[in-house]
C-alpha cells in the first residue's frame, strides 16, 4: 500500500533501530487517490477542507453527476411518499404546505420557511419574536383530513348499498389541545362528528366542547371507570349530549345500573369486546384475548343477563372493539371487523337494542412513504380502501344474519391530527471527525516516547501499509493506540504524545476509507419533551430540512439534542437509514439558521412529552391559508413554557427563588461591578436580568439576546391576525394573562 506508506513516511522517519526500503512496484490501493494526496499534503502541514472527501464518501448514494434540483431533494427525503397530498418541495427549495390537500390551488400553497421567519423574527423586523423550537399548526389540514375520512365512508356506504351511515369520533387523548379539539368539533359538526374520552378530565373537556357541536354527535366514554366517572357521564346524558358509556370491565355494569336509577337517567351502554383477531405488530399489544381492555364472550353474556334482569337490555346499543393502532392491511382489518359483526348480530338475537358498531382506532398513516404492510411505520391501504373494507365486512355478516345494518363509528385519532402539526427546530452546530493536522515533528516526538512494544507496533503498521494489507493496518493501528493509552495511564506518555497517536490512527482510517464521516448536528430541542415516542418506542417520523432543498446535501448526520442524556439523539430515520442527508451549517451570526422539521407528529407527542432536564414545550403558532401576499395568516401565537413555568411543575416557586437571588445580589454584588449599563447598571440591572431569565424559555438563545448582558425588548408573546374565529376581546384577554404574570421586581432599579 505505497500511498499509505508514503503518508506515514512523509511524517516521520522509521523508528530508531529499523531500516527498510519502499517498493514502488507495489500496486496502488483501491481508494480515492485524491483523498490520499490530500492526506499526504496534510502531513506536510497544508490545511485542507473538511468538506471534500468526507462529503463525497458521506453522500455516495447521491448521483454527483446530476445537476441538483428541488425535485431530487424531494426524492431522497421521500417527501412525495409520506407528504402527499399536504407537503411538497417548491421551486425555491423550501417545504410547501398544501392546506387543502389535492384541492389546493397553486396560489394557496404556504411556504413553511416564511411561516417560521414570521414567527421567529424580532418584533422590530415585523416578526412575532417567538423562540424556537416551534409547533406550526394548520387547521385547514385538520379540516381536510376530517372531510376526507367522512367522504371515504360516504362513498363506501353509497357504492355498496349499505343501509346506515358513518359518524366518527375523535379520541382526545391523541391531542387534547383546546384549539385542536374545538376545530374538530366545529369542522365535524356537519358530519355529526363526536369525541371519545378515556379519563375524567377528558370527559369534562369533551362535554364542554360538544355543547358547541352537533346534538347527534357521539360522546363515547372509554377507559376504566369509578363512581364519579360514571356519574359524570350520566350527567352528560342529562345535558342532552349523546353519551355512550362503554364497559371496559364487567363490574362497571353494576355501577351503571345503580347510579342511573339514583340519577333517574336512562343510559346508553356499550361493551368493549376482546376479539380473537390479533394485530401482531408493535401497536397490537392491546388486542387479542389477553388484551388490556374489554370483555370476553362469557363476560358479555353475563352483562346481557344483568341488564335483562334490570329491565335495561334495550340500553345496550353499541359494540366497541380495538385491534391496535396502525393496522397494517385491510385483510387484518376485515378479519377483525367481521368477527365483531358476528358478536353484534348475536347481541341483536339476544334482545339487546343494538344500533352502533364502533370499530375503534387503527386507521394508520404512512410515516415513511413505503406503503408497506410489513412495517410499523407504514400501511398498505388508502383512506378509501380502509372505509370500503369496513363497510363490506359489516354488510356481509349482517346480510347473512338478517340483521339491520348498524351505524358505523370509528375512533380515528392519529389519521386525523398527525398531518396538521409540524415541529420546527434549529441545528445550532455540527461536529465531525476532521483529518488531523499532524506534523513530522509531532510524530517524531511521539515515537521517542514509545516503549519497545509500541515501537514494534508502529513498525508493523508501516510494513503492513507498504504491503497494502488494509485489515492488518487497522489492526496494528488499533493495537498501537491501545498500548499508548496504557502508557498514558501509567504516566510514561504525555498528552501531546497521546494526541499524536490519535492523529496517526485517524490518518490510517481515513486513508483506508473506513473512517466514520457521519456528523453530529446539535439541535435546539429536547427529544424527551417534543418527540417522546422516538425515545420510548422507537417510532420513526419524517425529519428533513425545511429549506435549502435546491442545494445538494453535502454530508450525512445524526441529531443530538440539548439534554444531558445519551438517549437524547435521533439516529434512526425513515427508510431504514442510520443518518440523514444534511447541508453545511452556514456561518453563525449571519441570521441564516438551519431549520429542520419533524412531520406527522400531531398525535400523542405533545401530550406524552415530559420535563426532562426541565425543558418545556415548544412555542406554538396557528396558521390559516389566506388570500394575502404570503398565502397565510397567523391567527394565534403562544410562547413555549418559560423556566419559571417548568419550575412550578416541580413544585418550586420562581417568585421566591428570585427574591432569594435578589437579596443575595444585594449582599455580595457591589455597584462597581459593571453589568450592562443599558439596563441602568449595578444591582438593578443584575436583578432585572435574573428576573427575565425566569421568564425566558429553557432553550438556547442567541448571545445577543442574553438578558444578563444585553437589554431585551419585552414581548408578551401573543399575536393575532384577522380571523373570524377569534375576537379582539379574546386576544386582549390572552395577552393580559402574560402581563399579569410579570413580577413587580422585574422592572426595579
Amino acid at each position: 500500500m505505497p500511498a499509505l506508506a508514503c503518508c506515514v513516511d512523509a511524517a516521520v522517519a522509521a523508528p530508531p533501530g529499523y531500516g527498510f526500503a519502499r517498493d514502488s512496484t507495489l500496486p496502488a490501493p483501491a481508494v480515492d487517490s485524491g483523498f490520499l494526496n490530500s492526506a499526504i499534503s496534510a502531513v506536510a502541514g497544508v490545511p485542507q477542507s473538511t468538506n471534500s472527501a468526507a462529503a463525497a464518501a458521506a453522500t455516495a448514494d447521491i448521483d454527483v453527476s446530476t445537476t441538483w434540483s428541488p425535485s431530487l431533494s424531494a426524492e431522497i427525503y421521500k417527501v412525495d411518499g409520506w407528504g402527499a397530498p399536504y407537503f411538497a418541495v417548491n421551486s425555491s427549495g423550501n417545504i410547501a404546505v398544501r392546506p387543502h390537500g389535492v384541492d389546493t390551488l397553486s396560489h394557496q400553497e404556504i411556504d413553511l420557511l416564511k411561516v417560521v421567519k414570521k414567527a421567529s423574527d424580532p418584533t422590530s423586523n415585523g416578526g412575532l419574536g417567538l423562540q424556537l423550537p416551534l409547533i406550526v399548526r394548520f387547521p385547514d389540514v385538520l379540516k381536510n383530513r376530517l372531510e376526507s375520512l367522512q367522504s371515504a365512508f360516504d362513498f363506501a356506504v353509497q357504492s355498496q348499498g349499505y343501509g346506515a351511515h358513518y359518524q366518527g369520533v375523535y379520541p382526545v387523548k391523541c391531542n387534547q389541545d383546546r384549539f385542536v379539539v374545538d376545530d374538530i368539533v366545529r369542522f365535524g359538526a356537519p358530519f355529526r362528528f363526536g369525541l371519545e374520552a378515556g379519563s375524567k378530565p377528558e370527559l369534562l373537556l369533551a362535554m364542554s366542547c360538544l355543547c358547541k357541536g352537533s346534538p347527534d354527535a357521539f360522546l363515547v366514554c372509554n377507559g376504566f371507570k369509578d363512581t364519579e366517572y360514571i356519574s359524570l357521564a350520566l350527567v352528560a346524558r342529562k345535558l342532552c349530549l349523546n353519551t355512550v358509556i362503554v364497559l371496559e370491565q364487567e363490574e362497571e355494569i353494576d355501577l351503571v345500573i345503580d347510579l342511573s336509577k339514583k340519577l333517574a337517567v336512562r343510559p346508553v351502554i356499550g361493551v368493549r369486546a376482546k376479539l380473537r383477531t390479533k394485530h401482531s405488530g408493535h401497536f397490537g399489544s392491546t388486542s387479542g384475548e389477553k388484551g388490556k381492555f374489554g370483555l370476553t364472550t362469557t363476560q358479555i353474556l353475563r352483562v346481557v343477563k344483568k341488564l335483562e334482569q334490570s329491565g335495561m337490555l334495550d340500553c345496550l346499543q353499541l359494540l366497541h372493539f380495538h385491534i391496535g393502532s396502525q393496522i397494517p392491511s385491510t385483510t387484518l382489518l376485515a378479519d377483525g371487523v367481521g368477527e365483531a359483526a358476528q358478536i353484534y348480530s348475536e347481541l341483536v338475537r339476544l334482545g339487546a337494542g343494538m344500533k352502533v358498531i364502533d370499530i375503534g382506532g387503527g386507521l394508520g398513516i404512512d410515516y415513511d412513504g413505503s406503503k408497506s404492510a410489513d412495517s410499523d411505520v407504514s400501511v398498505a391501504y388508502s383512506l378509501q380502501e380502509y372505509a370500503s373494507a369496513v363497510v363490506q365486512a359489516v354488510r356481509f355478516v349482517c346480510d347473512r344474519k338478517g340483521v339491520r345494518h348498524p351505524i358505523l363509528c370509528s375512533e380515528s385519532g392519529r389519521a386525523i391530527v398527525s398531518h396538521h402539526s409540524i415541529l420546527i427546530f434549529e441545528a445550532v452546530s455540527a461536529t465531525s471527525k476532521e483529518i488531523p493536522q499532524v506534523s513530522s515533528l509531532g510524530l517524531e516526538y511521539f515515537a521517542e516516547g514509545l516503549n519497545e512494544e509500541g515501537r514494534a507496533d508502529y513498525w508493523n503498521l508501516y510494513s503492513a501499509a507498504v504491503r497494502g494489507e488494509y485489515d492488518t493496518c487497522l489492526a496494528y493501528a488499533d493495537q498501537l493506540k491501545q498500548r499508548c493509552v496504557e502508557q498514558f495511564k501509567e504516566g510514561t506518555l504525555d498528552m501531546e504524545q497521546l494526541a499524536a497517536v490519535d492523529g496517526l490512527c485517524e490518518y490510517v482510517s481515513n486513508a483506508v476509507g473506513v473512517s466514520d464521516q457521519v456528523r453530529t448536528y446539535h439541535v435546539n430541542l429536547s427529544i424527551f419533551t417534543s418527540i417522546p415516542d422516538f425515545w420510548a418506542i422507537g417510532q420513526l417520523f419524517p425529519v428533513i430540512p425545511i429549506h435549502r432543498l435546491e442545494e445538494k446535501p453535502g454530508v450525512r448526520g445524526i441529531l443530538s439534542d440539548l439534554t444531558c442524556d445519551s438517549d437524547g439523539k435521533i439516529n434512526k430515520f425513515i427508510g431504514g437509514e442510520s443518518s440523514l442527508p444534511l447541508h453545511e451549517i452556514e456561518g453563525k451570526g449571519n441570521g441564516n439558521g438551519y431549520y429542520l422539521g419533524m412531520f406527522l407528529g400531531g398525535a400523542y407527542e405533545e401530550a406524552l412529552g415530559g420535563f426532562h432536564n426541565l425543558f418545556g414545550g415548544p412555542s406554538v403558532v396557528r396558521v390559516l391559508q389566506s388570500d394575502g401576499p404570503h398565502s397565510f395568516a397567523v391567527t394565534r401565537a403562544v410562547p413555549g413554557l418559560s423556566c419559571g413555568d417548568v419550575l412550578r411543575v416541580m413544585q418550586h416557586e420562581p417568585e421566591l427563588m428570585f427574591e432569594t437571588l435578589k437579596h443575595r445580589a444585594e449582599e455580595f454584588v457591589h455597584d462597581e461591578v459593571v453589568v450592562d449599563d443599558s439596563n441602568g447598571g449595578g444591582i438593578g440591572a443584575l436583578a432585572s436580568g435574573l428576573a427575565q431569565c425566569f421568564h425566558n424559555m429553557p432553550y438556547l438563545l442567541p448571545a445577543s439576546s442574553c438578558c444578563l448582558t444585553a437589554a431585551t425588548a419585552n414581548n408578551n408573546g401573543f399575536y393575532y391576525c384577522k380571523d373570524e374565529t377569534y375576537s379582539a376581546t379574546e386576544a386582549v384577554a390572552a395577552a393580559g394573562t402574560v402581563e399579569d404574570e410579570q413580577w413587580t421586581a422585574y422592572c426595579m432599579a
